[in-house]
């Protein structure tokens, strides 16, 4: 669906300079974009590519002002605009409506909210709640009495175990599996045989999540796991039984939790992270990529950069490895 330039310009918070009806579909790169589409530039010197780009309409900062040649949105960060833009103008193209698929096998008890989509082979258990405007892709498997908020996209093969909650507008991606037993084991000291450790608590996923392909997330043994609200998940991610993650946290590709670790707000997790269980990780750190928490330990520096293994603030680990360098003789 087209819109205006006048509505994307409302809806994303930019000043229009130009010409608001000129209409967009989509969103695209400065070398691939057409009539029908905008671009954005951060940084003045692309600001000419942009200008002899296809693109109808450019989203940019204070210096594109009375730049002449195409329509402007102009505002203080076009990159977010820009990804606000994309939203707004979402069009998956994949026409299918409101319903259930034939193939698709959703027990009586199951509640769906207007507008709710439910595609080929989706299988729904007793006592699910998917509401308003949710999309069941094909393929999924939603246990006994799992809750579904508004306006969620649940790609295909997702598994969801019984009784996972999962809050407003929260993406799944393909192929993961949310509220699955965690990895706890008691062991018999007289006969050497591990025995399985309760895993009877649940999965609480909060608004604005987004949880990559392939990523699986323990449910709590006794209580919960949590996780917060807009927070980013990536790709082949692991988060073990009864971890707490707060608000706005980003965790990169095969990072692995242990279990009852805490995550405190706006922490940022690179690639391959490795934390032990009970570790806490307070607000605002970042862990870089393959750094590894011992267990019990806690990291705390709101804007700090931890590196290594075991993490230690960058500067210090930086040193550390100068001086190995020093002392084996290499530059």
């Amino acid at each position: 669906m087209r819109h205006k330039l006048q509505e994307i310009a409302e809806a994303v918070g930019a000043r229009l300079e130009g010409d608001g009806s000129v209409e967009v579909g989509g969103v695209a790169s400065i070398a691939s974009a057409s009539a029908s589409e905008i671009v954005f530039v951060e940084d003045e010197k692309y600001l000419s590519q942009a200008l002899r780009s296809g693109a109808g309409a450019v989203i940019a900062g204070e210096f594109a002002v009375a730049s002449a040649g195409k329509p402007m949105l102009i505002c203080r960060h076009p990159k977010l605009a820009f990804a606000r833009a994309a939203r707004f103008l979402k069009d998956d193209g994949q026409g299918m409506e409101a319903g259930v698929h034939p193939s698709a096998v959703v027990h009586a008890s199951v509640r769906l909210g207007p507008r709710v989509q439910v595609c080929e082979r989706a299988v729904i258990g007793e006592n699910a709640e998917i509401k308003e405007g949710t999309r069941i892709g094909a393929g999924c498997a939603i246990g006994r009495g799992v809750k579904i908020g508004s306006d969620c996209e649940i790609y295909p093969n997702v598994t969801l175990y019984p009784g996972t909650r999962l809050g407003d507008r929260v993406i799944i991606h393909a192929g993961a599996v949310l509220g699955s037993d965690g990895f706890g084991y008691v062991r018999d000291p007289h006969s050497g045989r591990y025995e399985k450790f309760p895993q009877v608590g649940r999965l609480v996923i909060e608004d604005d999540v987004e949880i990559g392909a392939n990523t699986t997330i323990d449910r709590g043994a006794l209580d919960e796991t949590r996780l917060g609200r807009g927070s980013k998940i990536d790709n082949l991610v692991h988060i073990g039984h009864n971890c707490r993650i707060a608000e706005n946290v980003v965790i990169a590709a095969q990072t692995g939790l242990s279990g009852s670790i805490v995550i405190e707000k706006d922490v940022v997790l690179g690639g391959q992270v490795g934390i032990g269980e009970h570790a806490r990780i307070e607000e605002g750190v970042m862990l870089g990529g393959q750094g590894g928490v011992l267990p019990n330990k806690v990291l705390r520096g709101r804007g700090v950069a931890f590196w290594g293994t075991p993490a230690k603030p960058v500067r210090e680990y930086l040193k550390q490895l100068a001086a190995l360098a020093r002392l084996s003789g290499k530059k």
